[in-house]
């Protein structure tokens, strides 16, 4: 897999738990639908069909796949809407378990950096202690004012048990690219070929020098809120750019069938695909807001950029 700007992982395999049972006392209440969009499924050509895509990845070559019918999320799972999940449940997200989580570094004081690891490839990510969604910078941060902003610091473990209580899953791949596509065919971007639309920016991601200077020409330097941006074809929002978001299914090249096809296992470690890139994504380094582009992390990881939004399957 190609380095990612974004993708720090938590190696803290020993800390990892099994998540409470008290997770499905909502899966048999009915879902709440009024923020998904229901998609007719049918065949797309699923992959990038443009020479900067990444075939380390399996974003090449193209394959032509098939979906069903299926409920997704219009937005990325907000803040507030986490935060009613967990006082329902009482639930503990990973990064509170292990005591920390990981802040991309222009978001934090040189005296908090001063006492943080930093990991050696991605050394503009530190460990902050205390970070976690509810405050997403450290203790003395919090999401007030970002209530309506994706919520963050979530792994796949945390984005799995959400679904769980919403009577809802993860997509999975094949689901993610049909819906961010907005049954536009081939093309780049969920709006088409060119990153500018008209001039007007469509998407939350790095501009300027990465990874010293944003000079947020699209207006964020960190997350935006998840209605922000036009919608693509489909109604769906920020599939491009924002926060990554969590699927279904392990990072392989069998991802048009993820239940019937093997883990992938990097390091002893499951690596779950993550898809849509984030407000840290640039061109010099990493483009990975392109529809077809694909990336992974580990089950239990999370940091300042990691989300995800709920799909559902037609009963």
């Amino acid at each position: 897999m190609k380095k990612s700007c974004c993708l720090p992982a938590n190696q803290n395999l020993n800390q990892h738990r099994t998540k409470a049972s008290v997770l499905q006392a909502k899966a048999s209440e009915p879902r709440k639908l009024n923020r998904m969009i229901l998609l007719p499924g049918g065949t797309y050509d699923m992959g990038s069909a443009f020479d900067d895509g990444f075939p380390e990845d399996f974003e090449t070559p193209i394959k032509t796949v098939t979906v069903s019918p299926f409920y997704i999320d219009a937005y990325a799972v907000s803040n507030a809407e986490f935060r009613e999940f967990a006082t329902d449940t009482g639930y503990v997200t990973d990064a509170e378990t292990f005591g920390w989580s990981y802040v991309f570094h222009l978001f934090l004081p040189n005296s908090v950096k001063a006492a943080c690891q930093s990991p050696r490839q991605t050394p503009w990510w530190f460990a902050v202690p205390g970070a976690y969604w509810a405050h997403p910078e450290g203790p003395q941060s919090s999401i007030d004012g970002r209530e309506n902003h994706p919520v963050v610091h979530i792994s796949w473990n945390d984005a799995n048990a959400y679904c769980q209580w919403a009577g809802k899953r993860l997509p999975t791949e094949t689901e993610w690219e049909y819906a961010a596509r907005g049954g536009l065919v081939r093309k780049r971007y969920p709006w088409g070929n060119e990153l500018l639309k008209d001039g007007i920016h469509q998407c939350n991601i790095w501009q300027g020098r990465f990874p010293f200077e944003n000079t947020e020409d699209d207006g964020f330097i960190g997350t935006a809120p998840v209605d922000s941006f036009a919608p693509n074809n489909f109604g769906l929002y920020n599939t491009s750019g924002n926060v990554w978001e969590w699927c279904q299914n392990n990072f392989h090249d069998k991802f048009a069938n993820p239940v019937a096809s093997s883990h992938f296992m990097l390091h002893a470690q499951t690596y779950k695909a993550i898809r849509g890139g984030s407000y840290l994504c640039h061109d010099s380094y990493c483009n990975r807001y392109r529809v077809a582009a694909r990336s992974a992390n580990t089950i239990e990881s999370s940091s300042g950029n990691m989300g995800f939004r709920c799909a559902a399957s037609i009963n």
